[in-house]
């Protein structure tokens, strides 16, 4: 992992560079926008049921969420699991948190950075979050994060065996080589089954590259690289003709993508792995049709309805 000394550095120039982009936030790029067009979607021969899983909350400024915006308020963020149930499978995008992850994950993350990102207790274990949905373990067939950072794996803790798939760049940069990059950890991924994939498809949306899951267009990997180099976008095709893209962190809330603002330099200089890239895709997040549902992995609030308790 990298040295202490070096993400306090990190943090040191985040910070500074933070105040002048919260009065003059980065200005969104008219070219790129104006170049961006939308291939559409793939014709959805089934639907898939979708359900959001609560973990953990934090309350955070929203200028640290989207730079620029003016404003007191406290955005309601989250840490959570989704659970998609397809005709043939059923699966975990973004198995965010185990019962013991203050003890178990963060601990492989440098000091600083786990200052920052620590989520508040208490936090709901994946097996129970399950549970309270009327669901098991042995249910699932696999897991997809949208990358791998360590608060979208840490819930494998809770269950061994559970095959990971994932791109093959994301996987490289995130296990190959001697040092851990920041943001990431190995522990959840040690001796488990990671099967890669390539984004092979046609564009899709205002995205480049696709790769249609099933085959039948109800689940729609799209490329959202920039916040880490294989970071992906799912596109669900869910009851009542519905289509929501999970964004991951391309995007921390919706408020982003509506806006077209990145996140303020700190803490964006220490999470985000290519900043113009990253910022490119929140131009194409912006740019999608009103007919698609955003749901970012930590905007509580856009998750709170697709949340479904077992009874």
């Amino acid at each position: 992992m990298p040295s202490t000394t070096s993400v306090l550095a990190s943090c040191c120039s985040a910070l500074a560079a933070t105040p002048p982009r919260l009065v003059r936030p980065r200005r969104r790029d008219g070219r790129l926008l104006a170049s961006i067009t939308d291939a559409g979607v793939p014709s959805a021969s089934t639907a898939v049921r979708l359900t959001a899983l609560p973990q953990a909350r934090q309350k955070v400024p929203a200028a640290v969420i989207a730079e620029g915006v003016r404003t007191g308020r406290r955005l309601a963020i989250g840490m959570t699991t989704f659970l998609v149930e397809h005709p043939r499978a059923r699966f975990l995008i973004d198995p965010a948190l185990g019962h013991d992850v203050h003890a178990r994950v963060l601990p492989e993350l440098p000091g600083p950075l786990r200052i920052v990102v620590t989520p508040d207790r208490p936090v709901l274990g994946l097996i129970e979050a399950l549970d309270r949905a009327g669901h098991r373990p042995e249910d699932l067939d696999f897991a997809v994060p949208t990358h791998l950072h360590w608060d979208h794996v840490a819930g494998l803790t809770e269950i061994g065996g559970l095959a990971v798939l994932t791109t093959e760049i994301e996987r490289a940069h995130a296990l190959d080589g001697p040092d851990v990059p920041l943001g990431y950890v190995r522990g959840p991924l040690l001796d488990r089954e990671i099967d890669t994939y390539t984004l092979s498809g046609p564009p899709v949306l205002t995205f480049a590259a696709s790769l249609d899951l099933f085959g039948d267009g109800s689940v729609v990997l799209v490329d959202l690289s920039g916040h880490t180099p294989g970071s992906i976008g799912v596109l669900l095709a869910v009851e009542g003709g519905r289509r929501v893209l999970l964004t991951g962190d391309a995007i921390w809330h919706g408020l982003q993508a509506r806006l077209l603002r990145q996140k303020a330099p700190f803490p964006g200089r220490l999470v985000d792995a290519d900043r113009e890239a990253t910022f490119a895709t929140v131009h194409r997040l912006h740019a999608l049709p009103e007919t698609i549902e955003i749901l970012a992995s930590h905007d509580r609030d856009a998750a709170t309805p697709w949340t479904r308790l077992a009874v």
